[in-house]
């Protein structure tokens, strides 16, 4: 699918290019069952804070997936807003590689597989049903470009290939994932295209560099090919699930300081949207379809 590059699609109020997606906070039913799902399956450290929920990422972190339990939550609603998967960057194809090896060994089932040219994905989803994605980047200066857009696609990813990366490294020495990965994307259930590209292009100033997708939008910060994906495959004109369901409770923006970040305040303020106060200065807000995003410095 064609992209604009990053010239064209840089606006007047662009967020800062060095702006990234952080932690994602999730309802689970039983944060035991997912807390051994994340640490076996993915290979995520765990810790278990002060207020009860379970925080999972890299060795010496940062933390990438927030985890709070609730057996009495109402069940994840596929047709109401909210998260569609969220999006783990390993740093290169043999992580990934390593990340399938990780999967096999724990009998958890892929949902697909896809080589989008500009890197190469897994998908699944935890015990919950909430989506997941693995995936690893291409080099940037393989990324092919037609007539000044960037070229992706979704095409089948050869399993066979990926795993020759692992080049017969012991899957016993690297239980858990590489130093270096982080969260890479978010992709969420929205209600309307129209409304979230005037939030998230608008208000936060992320570049929309996916337009002609049917029933997608792709933004970013700094030319990425995507930190935020929005769909309405599935919740077309749907609301925010029931009030404390499986599933999304927020995800991080993360800025590169605090003027980025007052930027970025500074329209939600000028756009009259409502705010809550969040760790180290920042704010939550919501966006048209409910889904909660936490505004916050690095």
């Amino acid at each position: 699918m064609p992209m604009t590059t990053p010239e064209q699609a840089v606006h007047e109020t662009s967020i800062d290019p060095s702006t990234t997606v952080g932690a994602v906070a999730l309802t689970v039913t039983d944060t035991a069952r997912s807390r051994a799902f994340y640490e076996r399956a993915i290979g995520l450290v765990g810790s278990e804070q002060e207020d009860g929920t379970v925080a999972l990422g890299p060795p010496g972190g940062p933390v990438l997936v927030e985890l709070r339990g609730d057996s009495t939550a109402p069940a994840l609603d596929r047709r109401a807003t909210g998260l569609f998967h969220l999006a783990i960057l390993h740093p290169s194809r043999r992580d990934l590689a390593m990340a399938l090896a990780r999967l096999a060994e724990a009998r958890w089932p892929l949902d697909g597989a896809s080589d989008h040219l500009v890197s190469e994905a897994l998908y699944l989803s935890d015990p919950d049903g909430n989506g997941i994605e693995l995936y690893h980047d291409r080099p940037r200066e393989e990324w092919r470009y037609e007539e000044g857009q960037l070229q992706m696609s979704t095409l089948p990813l050869n399993l066979d290939s990926l795993i020759s990366a692992m080049a017969g490294e012991d899957l016993a020495g690297r239980p858990t994932v590489a130093a270096g990965t982080r969260m890479g994307h978010v992709h969420l259930q929205v209600s309307d295209l129209a409304s979230a590209e005037r939030f998230y292009s608008g208000v936060l100033g992320f570049d929309v560099v996916v337009r002609g997708y049917p029933g997608a939008l792709f933004v970013s910060a700094g030319g990425y090919h995507h930190h935020i994906g929005l769909n309405t495959w599935h919740s077309a004109g749907s609301g925010p699930p029931a009030s404390g369901a499986v599933g999304l409770r927020s995800f991080e923006v993360l800025l590169p300081g605090p003027h980025a970040l007052e930027a970025v305040l500074d329209r939600v303020r000028d756009g009259g949207l409502a705010t809550e106060p969040g760790p180290d200065g920042g704010a939550l807000v919501r966006d048209p379809s409910g889904n909660g995003v936490l505004l916050r410095t690095v």
